[in-house]
């Protein structure tokens, strides 16, 4: 949990300090997770953006994103290298921003624990091709890789990672120990016994034992995948136990102090949903949770109307002459009164004007229109309370900060900015 939250209530979950979070210089990395589609790209690229305007040397390593984030940050794309963004920074603040390329990063690999001849085999080798781009769960394992890399360059003290858009919210903290457990000792020995068979007793074993590869391997399997193979295992066979051996120490990294985890989510229940199974993961795995951001949670500038009396109001409007006070009764309101809406009464006051009935008319519907658009909103409003109580009742220690809904899409730095601040407010402004 992170430090700096505001007081709790019985119906308010505290509050998560963004700013508190992102000023600690003992926090070294922040992990946005979370189910797909709910703003984890664009909450990690506005955390990187403040926390460079905070003074941090950060880096934001993104999966994926939109092409409109990166032209955000006036790079004309990103690539696997980090790139600096300009103009973002304050004193000795700076921001770079990288997107993760999965064979990439693979083949980095190879190329710093292989000598150049057998870096060049494994490299042109149709097998390792098709593992190090189509194999289940290489992309959150080399997430983790590369995680490890920027760590180890020491040249950032942020490093803000947007993990995948896994269709589970449990295969990010999955994948790196199941692929790196796949590419130990006992998978090399498990390749090189079809290979030493042969024919077709070989081929029977290899489909068995290989029936967990994706599509992309099914395609080539024939007498050329057992070569294939052999001589893959063959090249890599000191490299195998590596993988393992980094899986963990990503691992044990993602549990050290200094690391945060932001559970991302939608005030949707599907959503809100996977951010619950995150958040008793990491509890389980004893991974630090700094707390859930809520992203696109809506709110309204005149929320004393209800839904009701808004639609009730509209009615009045449209049905022409039913009066909800009495007369005279007007200004004798209390301030402190729960506001009315005003309605058209069935004898409006002559004007002397030409034209004065049709606009009154015009007017009305226009007016009635608002108030049910205003209901709907406040309708919305009530679901997305309701599916955070849900939520805050499983878990009243977890920290939240909510994100209002925006008009349109972040396409600019100016736009990122104005994130990172609902981010550091903490609640939504009325919209």
């Amino acid at each position: 949990m992170s430090e700096g939250v505001g007081t709790v209530s019985m119906d308010t979950p505290p509050r998560l300090a963004v700013d508190r979070l992102l000023d600690d210089r003992e926090t070294r990395i922040i992990v946005c997770c979370g189910a797909g589609g709910v703003g984890k790209t664009t909450t990690a690229a506005a955390l990187g953006v403040r926390a460079a305007g905070r003074g941090r040397k950060a880096v934001v390593l993104t999966i994926d994103p939109a092409r409109r984030l990166a032209q955000s940050m006036g790079i004309d794309s990103l690539d696997n290298t980090p790139r600096k963004v300009e103009s973002v920074g304050a004193g000795d603040g700076e921001l770079h921003a990288m997107m993760l390329d999965m064979k990439r990063t693979f083949d980095e690999i190879v190329e710093a624990h292989a000598d150049a001849e057998r870096a060049r085999a494994i490299l042109a080798n149709p097998f390792y091709q098709s593992l190090s781009a189509g194999f289940a769960g290489t992309q959150e394992y080399m997430a983790m890789e590369k995680l490890g890399q920027l760590r180890a360059r020491d040249d950032w003290d942020l490093i803000i990672v947007d993990t995948p858009p896994s269709r589970s919210a449990l295969d990010f903290l999955d994948a790196p120990k199941r692929l790196g457990s796949f590419l130990d000792g006992k998978f090399i020995r498990v390749l090189m016994a079809p290979a030493k068979v042969g024919g077709r007793a070989g081929m029977k074993f290899l489909n068995v034992g290989m029936s967990m590869m994706t599509g992309t391997l099914s395609k080539l399997m024939g007498a050329s995948l057992l070569k294939d193979v052999q001589t893959f295992v063959a090249a890599m066979d000191t490299m195998f136990g590596g993988f393992r051996t980094r899986a963990d120490a990503t691992f044990r990294l993602l549990q050290a102090p200094g690391t945060a985890f932001l559970v991302v989510a939608a005030p949707e229940a599907d959503a809100l949903r996977e951010a619950a199974y995150f958040v008793e993961r990491l509890a389980a795995e004893n991974m630090p949770l700094a707390g859930l951001v809520l992203n696109r949670v809506h709110g309204s500038g005149a929320d004393q109307l209800s839904a009701e009396r808004a639609l009730a109001a509209a009615e009045n409007l449209e049905e022409g002459g039913i009066v909800d006070q009495e007369s005279g009764k007007a200004g004798l309101r209390d301030a402190g009164a729960e506001p009315t809406v005003p309605t058209r009464t069935a004898n409006p006051p002559e004007t002397g004007s030409p034209g004065t009935e049709g606009d009154t008319a015009v007017v009305d519907r226009i007016t009635a229109g608002l108030l049910r658009l205003h209901a709907e909103r406040m309708q919305v409003i009530a679901r997305e309370q309701r599916t955070r109580d849900r939520f805050t009742s499983l878990h009243p220690e977890v920290a939240v900060a909510e994100v209002a809904a925006l008009p349109g899409d972040v396409h600019d730095l100016a736009g990122l900015r104005a994130i990172g601040e609902r981010l550091a407010a903490g609640v939504p402004a009325g919209a």
